[in-house]
């Protein structure tokens, strides 16, 4: 069997082993592949690996050895699943692999805003603990999390593991989803979207992309925030209107805002949204860790295996 792998930098810049992916098959691994090259690497493979090239139906119709597209991601929306379903390619994502990684950056995320260590410890290195009159200096406003609610957009494998590590906090916990969970924690509230948004003092994004959804925060949904709350993103960019976002921001209609995703990734360099002191951006990078890194190219190696043998495992095309 054929294996190409057209974006595998960003998984295993090297400090992982392809080794058991390549006993699978003969394995073409490219760090990278420009738009202009994934119709000929892929010709004649029967199966295909990407995180975030994007597998069109006018490319897939091309490629009549292709049976199986393996995301190494949990969001798999670089593929048209209708398409491959019509044209019989099995498509397998990687779910869970993060979970504990999102949601611990979350956390880092947040924790910057609540209490900035990096701003006290620039401003100690540039001498003014040593020229300060008293024992202590705090000129930045710090927040103690106990008694704030957290509100979940999304409860989901990584929004449980937020709501898991918020109630250590000691916040109270608010969620929403297009359906209520069956199995929702009884110290957690299930709200309607807009009534999360009134109450909750930070509110997270953990929903997958969808053409329902792009877009959502918008100025209606920002409006609904109050001037001290904290907006974090780290599942994907287009769920944000960033022209909606900036002019919050600037305005301090919300207290800040902490990106780890943007609609155009990576972001050019007049985003204006890159000034902003009140809004911290990070790239792409909560899900890095390299315990996830390992966990998504073992899963991404299994549903392979599975897939070999008839037994397939995180298919998401129908």
């Amino acid at each position: 069997m054929k294996i190409v792998v057209l974006d595998g930098f960003t998984l295993n810049p090297g400090d992982l082993s392809w080794e058991d992916l390549q006993r699978l098959g003969d394995c073409d691994i490219h760090d990278r592949t420009p738009t202009d090259l994934v119709l000929s690497r892929c010709e004649n493979a029967e199966a295909v690996f990407t995180n975030k090239v994007i597998l069109s139906r006018q490319l897939m119709q091309q490629l009549p050895d292709l049976k199986y597209i393996g995301v190494l991601a949990t969001g798999y929306n670089v593929v048209d699943i209708q398409a491959a379903s019509e044209l019989g390619i099995v498509v397998t994502n990687t779910p869970g692999y993060g979970s504990v990684s999102v949601a611990q950056f979350v956390f880092a995320q947040l924790l910057s805003f609540a209490q900035p260590v990096s701003y006290y410890d620039a401003s100690v290195k540039t001498g003014r603990w040593s020229e300060s009159v008293d024992f202590c200096y705090y000129d930045h406003s710090m927040t103690e999390l106990a008694g704030k609610v957290m509100g979940i957009v999304g409860f989901g494998h990584i929004g449980r593991k937020v709501a898991q590590i918020a109630r250590c906090f000691d916040m109270r916990v608010v969620t929403t989803s297009p359906r209520k969970p069956k199995d929702l924690p009884s110290d957690i509230d299930y709200l309607p979207l807009d009534e999360l948004l009134r109450c909750s003092d930070v509110v997270t994004l953990h929903c997958p992309l969808t053409d329902d959804n792009k877009g959502m925060v918008n100025r209606d949904f920002l409006d609904k925030m109050k001037p001290t709350d904290y907006l974090i993103n780290s599942a994907r960019g287009s769920l944000v209107d960033e022209a909606a976002l900036l002019e919050a921001l600037q305005q301090k209609s919300i207290a800040g805002a902490a990106l780890d995703v943007l609609a155009q990734e990576p972001p050019s360099r007049d985003n204006p949204l890159l000034l902003l002191e009140n809004c911290l951006i990070t790239p792409h990078i909560a899900w890095a860790t390299t315990a996830a890194r390992q966990r998504l190219m073992d899963i991404a190696v299994e549903n392979l295996r599975a897939y070999v043998s008839g037994n397939l495992l995180n298919v998401v095309s129908v």
